[in-house]
């Protein structure tokens, strides 16, 4: 079974954030070994680099507003190439203050899901969804609709 990791920065705060991302990775566990990783949030993104780019396994995708915009589909066939390689996946959100320029470039990918900006602890709700949603996708769902 696959792996695919969330790397974050910081802790959720929320609970309706942390029971939302608790649903879909109850969800994906039909699909991958789902698993989130909290890091402590440094003084600065370069601090906060270093813990995040150990993390960093299989093909990484830092999410960042200058990385490319997908669809839903799209990203849903970005996965499925990885997991018919057998690749574990790394999504890595940043803190409040963004991603270090070295992690960027570190992560195979880059992906933005607006050019909007979002808080991050809700970043991780909707990342959590959309990788749901790649899964039901490529299992041939309706639940993308």
């Amino acid at each position: 079974m696959i792996k695919v990791n969330i790397v974050c920065v910081g802790k959720i705060k929320e609970a309706f954030y942390r029971d939302a991302v608790a649903e879909y990775a109850k969800r994906l566990s039909r699909f991958c070994n789902f698993k989130i990783t909290e890091l402590a949030e440094g003084r600065n993104i370069e601090e906060e680099a270093d813990g995040i780019i150990r993390q960093l396994k299989g093909c990484s995708i830092a999410l960042c507003v200058e990385g490319s915009e997908m669809s839903s589909t799209q990203l849903a066939a970005a996965v499925k190439t990885q997991c018919d390689r057998g690749r574990e996946i790394t999504f890595v959100i940043g803190s409040s203050c963004g991603l270090s320029e070295r992690v960027k470039n570190a992560c195979e990918m880059k992906l933005s899901f607006s050019r909007m900006t979002f808080p991050h602890q809700l970043m991780r709700v909707i990342l959590a969804e959309q990788i749901y949603r790649t899964f039901m996708i490529n299992s041939g769902s309706e639940y993308h609709k």
